[in-house]
C-alpha cells in the first residue's frame, strides 16, 4: 500500500475571511510506516488527517491510494473504502452506549454485512487486555479500557492503515502511556501502518517518521 498526498490544501472562506487550514502538503505513506504528525491546537493537523482518510475533501491537491484518487469515488464507494481499508481511533472513544464492548468492536463488520472472525477477535482482545471485558457496556469500563475497545474496533476489519487523532487526549498519563504502548505493539506485531496526530512531543518521538505542522505547513523532522 502507498498513500500519496500532493499539494493537499484546505481553504475556508475568501477575501479577508480566507483561512488556509492546510497549505500544499506533500506526504507519502507506505506499508509498515509508523508516522507521527505533531502541532499545536489549530495548526491543521486534524484537517490533514481528515483529508488523508477521506473524511473530508481538499480545496486543492490530490490523494491517491495505490495510484487511485479516492476523491473520484462516489459517497457510497468512499464509505465502503473507509470501512474496508482504514481504521480510525479518536480522542473521543465514540462507543455506542447501548452495545457491549464486543458489539462495538464488530460493528464495522456488521455494517459491511460480514461475520466476525472469532479467532482474530480473541487475538485482538488478548493483545489489548480486554478479553474479560467484552460483555460489559461502555459505562462499565474505565477510560483506558474504552480506548482499547476503540482500538480493537479500528483493527477488526484488518485495515491497511490506522489513523489515530489524539488517541490519549481523554486519558490520564498512566492510561495514555499504556494505550501508546499498545499501539506500538499493534504496529510491531501486526505490521499495521500507523499515523498518529498529537500535540505531545513524547508521543511524537515514539514514531519512526516524524512530521511537524505549523500554520498549515507540513514538514518532516529528521530523526
Amino acid at each position: 500500500m502507498c498513500i500519496t498526498a500532493k499539494n493537499l490544501s484546505k481553504i475556508y472562506g475568501s477575501g479577508e475571511n480566507r483561512v488556509v487550514a492546510l497549505d500544499k502538503a506533500y506526504l507519502e505513506i507506505v506499508s509498515g510506516d509508523f508516522i507521527s504528525i505533531m502541532g499545536p491546537s489549530g495548526s491543521g493537523k486534524s484537517t490533514l488527517l481528515h483529508l488523508l482518510s477521506g473524511l473530508d475533501s481538499p480545496t486543492l491537491g490530490s490523494l491517491s491510494y495505490d495510484g487511485k484518487d479516492i476523491y473520484g469515488l462516489s459517497d457510497r464507494e468512499l464509505s465502503a473504502f473507509r470501512r474496508r481499508k482504514i481504521g480510525f481511533i479518536f480522542q473521543q472513544f465514540n462507543l455506542l452506549p447501548v452495545l457491549t464492548a464486543r458489539e462495538n468492536i464488530i460493528m464495522p463488520l456488521l455494517l459491511d454485512h460480514k461475520k466476525p472472525d472469532e479467532g482474530y477477535l480473541k487475538e485482538l482482545a488478548g493483545l489489548l487486555g480486554i478479553e474479560n471485558r467484552l460483555t460489559h457496556l461502555p459505562h462499565e469500563l474505565s477510560g483506558g479500557q474504552q480506548q482499547r475497545v476503540a482500538i480493537a474496533r479500528a483493527l477488526i476489519a484488518k485495515p491497511e492503515v490506522i489513523f489515530a487523532d489524539e488517541p490519549t487526549g481523554n486519558l490520564d498519563s498512566k492510561n495514555g502511556s499504556e494505550v501508546m504502548e499498545m499501539l506500538r505493539t499493534v504496529h510491531e506485531r501486526m505490521g499495521r501502518t500507523l499515523v498518529i496526530i498529537t500535540h505531545d512531543s513524547k508521543i511524537a518521538r515514539m514514531a519512526q517518521r516524524q512530521f511537524l505542522i505549523v500554520d498549515g505547513v507540513l514538514t518532516e523532522v529528521e530523526v
